[in-house]
């Protein structure tokens, strides 16, 4: 038997509780470490945490509660020469004396650790009693400081773009919207402690999306500087600070102004300086856009230097993945998310579920085709471009059939479900946005919305135009919030758009989508990126949104985009059993409901994949059997995008 010694190292701890009920606080205690020798232990080192581990699990595990750990750091410093310590009351005192208030959780023991703090503000607090201060300055009293709560499948794509990092220097993230790309791409660089970063995209309306996730990952960090056009400092600026002070810096630039380079094929002579920088990573935002004409080749091939890492983004790289090995591609998608979040609760109990407020996504079709059958087009799909067509005077060649459209939405029917049939539909649908094909069918719509006995309670906001009109986008979006007010559950609006705000915004309002452009040929990125507005979380009125509405009145179309985002195969008479696993899945997570006159049936596997099957057939018919879906390459099967991912 050995004595133990009788004196223990003594550290400071911080960890938090990420559930609603401790959100915003911090708890701040003391544990001992058997480390003897203070040399080495570094803040947040090994020794140091896992000692802080054990004390905190003492009183944690029996309560089934799940923790995370922020902060550790010896007691022990040096003063004038002299070894001093410090304890967690002192640490508390100056919180308290600073006006950060105590968090009582348990009204039988006032006298407990937590704060309604940040990180940052702590660390400052424990610098204060070093210096033998009892307060904090205004300065160092700060807001929201600390680190971002990482979801598991976030966690994963970091750490897996680590790894293949070590390997090569490409990787992909196929990460459906609310995934959180912008702040894990930012820890990526954080982690790996890249010196020069540029962020590319082709939408440079996202530059104050990324400056402000910018201040959220590297609040901790003062050798990390921002730049761009608009916000933080210019690339002259930046390059300068580095080659002087060593910092480190991440730049933010427009895909639009580089391709315009002469380097690279433009006609101005101009990004000299970004092209000769020899960047050690480059994030390309929105990945599916720009980046594969001849220009945003180059423009990607004249930054990349041989030891460059390349990170794409976006929720729909149909036309990338055939530039990616499997290992080079993290992904993440609907089917997973909602698979997510039907498990947590059996595989974490007692852990708040970080994706219960992301919505369930319900397509309802409608075969408009049977109903008006004289808009049948050549792909045996609805016509929606002859359906609105506009004469010289800008009103609807086709206004009565327009016209019954519009009464059939609010049909009263005892069977099927029309979206505003009745008062309480139209109150579950009161803020939604209608896709048209183009920009006069919207103001001819627009009118005859406010003129209809239903619709004319609704505020109609138009916003249509084309979608790359980036600086036109906020004025949008501020148009449509305006009209939603900040009390959307008092208020009705329709917003129709031929393009806009279907990408790379969040209107939490929206419950539904209308589907009334595009056609058989419509991409499966378009669709996806479309209809997934409306997944956007939201609480309104003190109800949280779980199931979100998409109205589609082509349903071959939706048949057809569905199966290629679901990589489901449309060969004639043969279904793997993969086909139909895959499929099985996303009809749970997202059922699809076909209205055919007034009755309604929710598809099943086999019946989907029936009616696929005689969807192509019909239209191999239909063109004579002249069809590349007849003829294809692949012993006539349809080679389709993978994964359904926005």
């Amino acid at each position: 038997m050995k004595f133990t010694s009788s004196l223990k190292l003594k550290l400071i701890y911080v960890f938090r509780i990420n559930d609603s009920s401790h959100f915003g606080c911090l708890k701040i205690g003391e544990a001992t470490s058997e480390n003897e020798n203070i040399y080495g232990l570094e803040p947040n080192s090994k020794a140091l945490n896992d000692a802080a581990k054990k004390r905190i699990n003492q009183y944690t595990q029996t309560a089934g509660i799940s923790y995370e750990l922020l902060y550790t750091e010896v007691t022990i410093y040096s003063q004038k020469g002299t070894l001093k310590s410090f304890s967690d009351i002192e640490v508390h005192q100056v919180l308290l004396r600073s006006g950060i208030k105590r968090k009582v959780f348990d009204n039988k023991n006032k006298a407990n650790e937590w704060f309604e703090t940040d990180l940052e503000t702590v660390k400052n607090a424990i610098r204060a009693v070093k210096e033998g201060r009892l307060s904090l300055g205004t300065t160092e009293k700060t807001v929201n400081k600390s680190p971002v709560i990482f979801r598991p499948e976030q966690s994963e794509a970091i750490e897996k773009t680590k790894k293949q990092f070590k390997k090569s220097n490409d990787m992909l993230w196929n990460a459906k919207m609310r995934f959180g790309k912008t702040l894990s791409a930012l820890q990526v660089i954080k982690e790996l402690d890249f010196n020069r970063t540029l962020i590319l995209t082709h939408r440079p309306v996202v530059d104050a999306g990324w400056f402000e996730d910018f201040g959220k990952i590297f609040y901790d960090r003062t050798d990390y500087v921002y730049g761009s056009k608009n916000n933080g400092d210019t690339f002259d600026n930046l390059e300068k600070q580095h080659k002087n002070q060593k910092t480190k810096f991440i730049y933010f630039a427009s895909m639009q102004d580089l391709r315009g380079s002469t380097l690279v094929g433009g006609n101005y002579n101009k990004n000299s300086n970004l092209f000769k920088t020899p960047w050690d990573f480059v994030i390309v935002d929105e990945a599916h856009e720009g980046t594969q004409t001849e220009l945003g080749k180059n423009v990607l091939g004249e930054l990349r230097k041989p030891n460059t890492k390349l990170l794409q983004l976006s929720g729909t790289p149909f036309n990338l993945f055939e530039n990616y090995k499997d290992e080079e591609i993290y992904t993440w998608d609907y089917v997973m998310e909602q698979r997510a979040k039907s498990e947590w609760d059996k595989l974490h109990f007692g852990d708040p579920n970080p994706y219960s407020a992301l919505p369930k996504l319900n397509i309802f079709t409608y075969d408009l085709g049977k109903l008006l059958n004289n808009f049948i087009d050549e792909d045996v799909a609805f016509n929606f471009r002859e359906f609105f067509r506009i004469n010289q005077n800008g009103s609807f060649v086709y206004k009565s059939d327009v016209v019954s459209f519009l009464n059939l939405l609010c049909k009263s029917d005892e069977v099927s479900n029309y979206p505003y049939s009745t008062e309480e539909y139209q109150n579950n649908f009161r803020h939604s946005l209608w896709m048209v094909p183009g920009v006069k069918e919207a103001k001819a719509l627009s009118l005859l919305l406010q003129e209809h006995p239903v619709f004319c309670n609704f505020k109609i906001v138009n916003v249509a135009g084309d979608g790359d009109e980036e600086e036109e986008k906020d004025e949008s979006l501020n148009k449509v919030l305006k009209a939603i007010t900040n009390k959307s559950h008092e208020t009705y609006t329709i917003t129709i758009s031929c393009g806009r705000l279907t990408t790379g915004v969040s209107i939490p309002a929206w419950t539904a989508v209308f589907m009334l452009s595009g056609s058989h040929s419509t991409s499966a990125a378009a669709y996806m990126q479309t209809i997934f507005r409306v997944q956007t979380p939201a609480i309104i009125n003190g109800r949280i949104k779980q199931e979100c509405f998409v109205f589609d009145f082509a349903p071959d179309r939706t048949l057809k985009v569905i199966a290629e985002a679901a990589k489901i195969s449309a060969k004639a008479g043969k279904t793997t059993s993969t086909d139909r696993l895959i499929m099985g899945e996303f009809l749970n997570f997202c059922p699809i409901i076909a209205i055919d006159g007034s009755r309604m049936k929710t598809y099943e596997v086999d019946g989907m994949l029936e009616q696929l099957k005689k969807v192509y057939i019909e239209k191999v018919v239909n063109n004579g059997f002249e069809d590349t879906y007849l003829y294809n390459k692949v012993q006539n099967s349809i080679e389709v995008d993978p994964l359904f991912s926005i």
